[in-house]
């Protein structure tokens, strides 16, 4: 899995406005939809959703990583958006999250979704990269640190 392949310009978002988690979720849907990632909005969010009730997908060190598993999509997308401020998702360390990074893939494929899971979460294992990334000024910035 390579973030290059999944994440471009058009699917990452500085200054996301939401306050809640189901606003963030929407936001993020909406890049993908923009973007032309997503066939079926309202499918994609249901998939969503359906995960966030199974367990919350809020992580440590402000990092939320909302995904599900949809028949919107062929294969797998991503997109990653950045709070100004920070937004209670029921994180494993209790801590409000600003970094958001969505992901959906198809229902028959596993493989994919595994590893862009496992890449993501090692890449924030860093806390100078998830400092690097809240302080990244452009997409282009915040890319180019995901893909060192």
């Amino acid at each position: 899995m390579n973030l290059k392949t999944v994440l471009t310009r058009d699917t990452v978002s500085l200054h996301l406005k939401g306050t809640a988690k189901e606003e963030i979720i929407n936001e993020l849907l909406d890049i993908l939809v923009k973007a032309g990632k997503i066939k079926d909005r309202e499918a994609a969010l249901a998939s969503v959703m359906d995960r966030e009730r199974k367990m919350s997908t809020g992580m440590k060190h402000g990092i939320a990583i909302p995904h599900g598993k949809t028949a919107a999509v062929t294969d797998l997308v991503a997109c990653i958006g950045i709070s100004d401020t920070a937004v209670d998702f029921d994180s494993l360390d209790h801590e409000p999250c600003r970094i958001f990074i969505m992901t959906l893939s198809p229902i028959d494929k596993t493989g994919p979704h595994l590893q862009f899971l496992a890449e993501v979460s090692l890449l924030f294992k860093s806390s100078e990269k998830r400092a690097e990334i809240l302080a990244a000024p452009t997409s282009e910035a915040v890319l180019k640190i995901l893909t060192e």
